[in-house]
């Protein structure tokens, strides 16, 4: 037998107007990890899409084997056959649908007469949820669980179908650190029960930490393929190869030069939209200056995005009360237009739900929030449209053709560019940035850091949430941490360890803050 379960031979795909992928080579032996890195439009996501089907037979041109035998896959569904299963970092479930309903969607367990037999699937969906470390009720509806247990739920969805190669697309990239390390705990425990695992991952700690190889891709072409076992198998190396060159330093330089204060909020507290005796903001205050960086960090839950949301035109919250200073005057904003106006502008942490129009081109997205400025009596002026998005796929380097291209088909790292490119026009004086790094590679990374180095060097002030303390620490001048709706403190980056952070992150009362 083969210590090979899958080889994917000189693998060519090609899209109108680009070759997504070009000769890549892979192999996966039986019962490895294996992790696949390359930057946001390598091909990566491609290739598996290929590999399962999704991407059928004929549509692309090279050989699979799998455990042995030539595949010519013509849908999912035969590659599921097979016993391959990719799990979307889009996760694909029904939320109005129990967790039982959504194990056994197009799986279903038939009784006498071809009817659902619902004591069987809820009996074997309380076993695959027991399998994958979950106690949840089978009758649940998933819309009521949270991103890591619906994660979870995918999996046992996959195992109901006998996998033996499990795919997933970013599977932590939407989770907390608890959430991570539960699911990267339960690809090991499936690794010694004979499955084999191929892992797509933007996150290099989690590789180096459970991966046995990775394979890079770099521009739709195989790179190398690392032993992680190997002392030459560093973060570093994975970079380079994915990038194609050092990055010597993962945060660009700034010397901050830190002027007036720019916007200072005071006791804002929010309660939920529903549960109008739940607080989810309370009594939060905080400032920033015109030249600085200033974090918010949080564990999952803290209030972070619905602090921010709930600031930007009362988009979140119910109850809200508080006072926002802008150069010391005090401004009102109970609309996202009066945000705007005011010069406040916020990123979305969803750039797909929240931040984009998916089915339009780049050039109308840009100019989105923005044309009050490009437009006569009620027209837009489209040759001024087109000039300002040319501008911006130049100036924040948006790897795409054309600024008529639809959005949707660009890869994350891209996608953010243009949702950032959409609030820069507006010419805010303050931008609150959630999550703006979540989901995208290492080099893009350093793209966005050096574009919110670029902002901050205007005279704009930049408020970044985030759930990667190495970033914060990387790229603030100061962090305030949230626990439980309530700031519990505000450290100065020269003095702020993450160990620190963690620890007032954690606090259910206000502390001292560092000043």
């Amino acid at each position: 037998m083969s210590t090979n379960i899958l080889e994917m031979r000189s693998i060519t795909k090609t899209f109108p107007g680009v070759k997504a992928l070009q000769d890549v080579t892979l192999e996966v032996r039986r019962g490895e990890i294996h992790a696949i890195c390359g930057e946001n439009g390598a091909g990566k996501s491609t290739l598996m899409k290929v590999l399962s089907g999704v991407y059928p037979h004929g549509t692309y041109e090279g050989d699979i084997v799998f455990d042995g035998e030539t595949v010519s896959f013509g849908s999912i569904n035969d590659s599921e056959h097979k016993g391959i299963v990719i799990i979307h970092q889009e996760l694909a479930l029904v939320p109005y649908a129990s967790v039982a309903e959504n194990i056994f969607l197009g799986n279903e367990q038939r009784g006498a007469g071809g009817l659902i037999d619902w004591n069987k699937t809820n009996h074997m969906a309380a076993a695959l949820l027991a399998r994958v470390g979950l106690k949840e009720n089978p009758t649940t509806p998933v819309g009521f669980l949270g991103v890591g247990k619906q994660q979870l739920i995918e999996i046992a969805k996959a195992l109901s179908k006998d996998v033996r190669l499990l795919i997933l697309d970013e599977p932590t990239a939407a989770l907390n650190d608890s959430d991570s390390e539960h699911l990267l705990d339960l690809l090991r425990e499936l690794q010694r029960e004979g499955i084999t695992s191929i892992m797509i991952s933007h996150k290099l700690n989690e590789i180096a930490e459970i991966a046995d190889r990775t394979t890079i891709i770099r521009d739709g072409r195989t790179i190398e393929t690392l032993d992680m076992s190997a002392p030459t198998a560093t973060q570093d190396r994975i970079i380079k190869g994915m990038v194609g060159r050092d990055l010597e330093h993962r945060y660009p330089e700034r010397t901050p030069q830190i002027g007036e204060e720019m916007l200072r909020v005071e006791d804002w507290t929010v309660h939920h939209p529903t549960q109008a005796d739940r607080l989810v903001v309370d009594g939060a205050s905080f400032t920033v200056r015109a030249g600085e960086v200033v974090g918010i960090a949080g564990l999952m839950g803290a209030g972070r995005t619905e602090l921010a949301m709930s600031l930007f035109g009362h988009s979140y919250g119910r109850n809200i009360t508080g006072r926002v200073y802008k150069r010391g005057e005090e401004i009102h904003m109970r609309t996202v237009s009066e945000a705007i106006g005011h010069g406040i502008a916020y990123a979305t942490e969803d750039r797909k739900k929240y931040g984009l129009n998916l089915i339009e081109d780049i050039k109308r997205n840009i100019s989105a929030a923005g044309l009050h400025k490009m437009s006569r009596r009620g027209w837009v002026n489209d040759n001024e449209e087109l000039k300002v998005a040319e501008e911006y796929r130049a100036s924040l380097n948006i790897k795409t053709p054309s600024v008529l291209a639809v959005v949707g088909k660009l890869s994350g790292g891209n996608q953010q560019k243009v949702v950032l490119s959409k609030w820069i026009y507006t010419d805010a004086d303050v931008l609150i940035l959630d999550e703006p790094t979540r989901g995208i590679d290492v080099g893009a990374k350093y793209e966005i850091y050096t574009i919110i180095n670029r902002l901050v060097a205007a005279g704009k002030a930049v408020v970044v949430i985030s759930s990667e303390l190495p970033e914060l620490l990387g790229i603030c001048d100061r962090i305030y941490t949230l626990a439980f709706g309530r700031i519990t403190g505000q450290v100065p980056v020269a003095q702020a360890t993450q160990e620190r952070l963690m620890e007032l992150m954690t606090m259910e009362k206000e502390t001292d803050k560092v000043q």
